[in-house]
């Protein structure tokens, strides 16, 4: 067979096997054979081949400052050789290499360091402004009263409550079977009311949030309501009680009167509350939350409980260590004030709800009967059997509150001044 037919014929054979090959699936008819890619490349164009992990990436290399820390040591050889340098020139060349080279001893770099952030200033300058914020001073609490009256004839009676402090800066307190008023801006005093001696003495007073009517409870076991603007009877509670009504609290038109028996009766008659182990002596509503009350035990009890009005539940119970003749709310700052007895005649400020003492206050030298507040609730005035009334800055002065700004109006067509 000469050279043509050979080339024929092997021509034909890689024809035939070509024919005879497998097609790939998934390919469409009559298409050319699938044949695998000879380029050993990656098939992503726009990948970034980083190398190898034994070989390192020369962009992220100072060449210029490997060979500086590749030859050193060769260089410092050559020097030891002669004149050994001082210390004070060894110091400044390792100080400026720490300069220039910023402690750097790698040579070999593998990547590249990771960019930057950009709003590093910015952050700076906030943590720094949360760091600049004044902490909160400490309120200052004197210690001493800043003005003391007589009141004779007080009567020295832990389960009475005999003065108030009226939202119109009239002072009430009763001594023996008489109510008195005493006008906080003016000095002046006058009196409302003498009962008989069937119904006396006056146990206790109380005003109502109005500063017009007035609540006095009486030995009898009868509470009055009068009219202290035209001095009038208008009303007498019968039937609550059946002993010297000691205590009282108002709820704005709810009154809450406490016994000698041990029990509470609102007014607005929802609940009886019945856990204290002793007379009930002391009422506060709470002036941040309409439904919470605290009351204070008799020297068997020592307790301040505090109730929700609304269920009936005791919420908390704290043992003072000495009966509780009085306690005050403050006005402006979630505080509880309270007066005390033997030993030690003191007045307490608590900071609620924790019940922690912030401080105690003393000055009288018999046990703190009764006290009062002041309408801006920074005042308290307290009694004593010691027959003195003190008045205390306990509360501080109130932070004013800043003006409202005025509403600003950026609705749709306020920009328009006019019409072109």
């Amino acid at each position: 067979m000469d050279a043509g037919s050979r080339s024929i014929s092997s021509a034909k054979n890689r024809a035939a096997a070509v024919a005879a090959a497998p097609r790939p699936p998934l390919q469409e008819a009559g298409s050319r054979p699938y044949m695998p890619s000879l380029s050993s490349g990656p098939r992503n164009p726009s990948a970034k081949c980083y190398g190898d992990r034994f070989i390192p990436d020369r962009s992220a290399m100072d060449m210029d400052l490997a060979h500086y820390l590749l030859t050193e040591p060769r260089r410092d050889k050559e020097n030891a050789s002669g004149m050994a340098a001082s210390p004070s020139k060894e110091a400044y060349r390792r100080l400026l290499a720490e300069k220039l080279l910023n402690n750097r001893t790698r040579i070999l770099a593998f990547r590249s360091k990771p960019p930057e952030p950009e709003n590093v200033s910015f952050a700076d300058t906030t943590s720094s402004n949360l760091q600049a914020k004044p902490a909160k001073q400490r309120r200052h609490i004197p210690q001493s009263a800043e003005r003391t009256l007589d009141a004779p004839e007080l009567v020295d009676d832990y389960y009475l409550n005999l003065l108030d402090w009226g939202s119109n800066n009239v002072l009430s307190i009763a001594l023996g079977d008489t109510v008195y008023l005493w006008d906080a801006s003016s000095g002046s005093t006058s009196e409302l009311v003498t009962v008989g001696e069937d119904s006396g003495p006056v146990t206790s007073v109380s005003w109502a949030p109005d500063g017009r009517h007035m609540a006095v409870g009486l030995n009898s076991s009868d509470v009055q309501l009068w009219d202290t603007s035209s001095n009038r009877l208008l009303r007498t509670l019968r039937g609550a009680h059946e002993a010297r009504v000691g205590s009282l609290a108002w709820n704005n038109s709810v009154l809450t009167t406490g016994c000698m028996d041990g029990k509470i009766v609102n007014n607005d008659w929802l609940h009886r509350l019945e856990d204290h182990m002793a007379a009930v002596k002391a009422l506060a509503w709470c002036p941040f939350q309409s439904n919470l009350l605290a009351t204070g035990g008799g020297g068997s009890d020592r307790c301040i409980k505090f109730w929700n009005t609304h269920t009936g539940v005791c919420l908390n119970s704290v043992d003072t260590g000495s009966q509780v003749c009085a306690l005050l709310w403050n006005k402006n700052e979630r505080e509880l004030l309270s007066s005390h007895g033997f030993t030690q005649n003191q007045l307490t400020l608590w900071k609620y709800p924790s019940m922690v003492k912030m401080a105690e206050l003393n000055g009288h030298t018999s046990r703190v009967l009764f006290m009062a507040q002041s309408p801006d609730g920074c005042t308290v005035a307290s009694a004593a059997a010691d027959e003195t009334l003190r008045f205390w800055n306990v509360f501080g002065t109130p932070e004013t509150p800043k003006p409202a700004a005025k509403a600003s109006h950026t609705g749709m067509f306020n920009s328009f001044k006019h019409i072109r």
